[in-house]
């Protein structure tokens, strides 16, 4: 039993706080992307106010004490072809972050907005599939001072594909189902290190797969019952009321 006793204050402690800071990765910047086969996407970003000033060069206070300028944010976000649906904002290692979700008309315009221009955005069909590639490269140079960086901050790039992957590009990305994520130090998003991200996915949604798939299933549990009952049917007409067979 005593064995037993570090295992359980570890599972303890990780249950007590829910993981954090244990298990999930911290981001310093997140841009999250629910892509769709018609092109259309929802876009999601989860970054501290310094990362967007140092990292998309926009206009906001650092200090996590100001007010939050939800106008500001919105301005920045909102352009053609994308409208902010949802935007709030929170604190973490003493950095004020905000959440921004954006639907997007056509994923391949997202590069004429500012907050997107580092990217350089494809996606097309290819024969039997979609392929899609972002190009991701330098930062706008816009210096935060201190801000209690340490050097462990991560950036992130995460692609929602909505058929199943057929091929993805090295160096391989965290994959879980059909969710693909490009993790980077923020020190190298800083230095402009490329990110490359190409993504080939099949031309049927995961959806459409499963709903012919539960079709399919139901079809062929009805033909099975069809069958059954035809059986079923055909022995009672080869049976006379007597339970003898017919013609004896």
């Amino acid at each position: 039993m005593r064995s037993w006793v570090p295992i359980l204050v570890a599972a303890l402690v990780i249950s007590g706080c829910g993981g954090r800071g244990l298990l999930k990765k911290q981001y310093e910047y997140e841009e999250e992307v629910y892509l769709a086969l018609d092109g259309t996407a929802v876009v999601n970003v989860n970054a501290s106010v310094p990362a967007l000033v140092a990292l998309r060069g926009a206009n906001l206070n650092v200090n996590p004490q100001s007010r939050f300028d939800r106008d500001a944010v919105r301005a920045f976000f909102n352009g053609p072809g994308a409208a902010v649906t949802a935007l709030s904002s929170s604190r973490r290692h003493g950095r004020r972050f905000v959440h921004v979700s954006l639907d997007v008309t056509d994923v391949r315009s997202l590069q004429r907005l500012t907050p997107f221009a580092w990217s350089t955005y494809d996606f097309a069909r290819d024969g039997d599939v979609y392929k899609y590639t972002q190009a991701i490269g330098a930062p706008a140079p816009k210096q935060v001072g201190h801000v209690g960086w340490d050097g462990t901050e991560l950036v992130t790039f995460r692609l929602h594909v909505p058929s199943k992957i057929t091929d993805e590009s090295p160096p391989t990305p965290v994959q879980r189902g059909n969710i693909l994520e490009w993790d980077q130090p923020l020190a190298d998003r800083l230095r402009g290190t490329p990110v490359d991200i190409r993504v080939q996915m099949e031309s049927q949604t995961i959806l459409t797969n499963t709903l012919v798939l539960f079709g399919s299933t139901i079809v062929a549990a009805l033909l099975t019952l069809g069958i059954v009952i035809w059986w079923i049917s055909r022995k009672g007409r080869e049976t006379d009321v007597n339970g003898q067979p017919a013609g004896s």
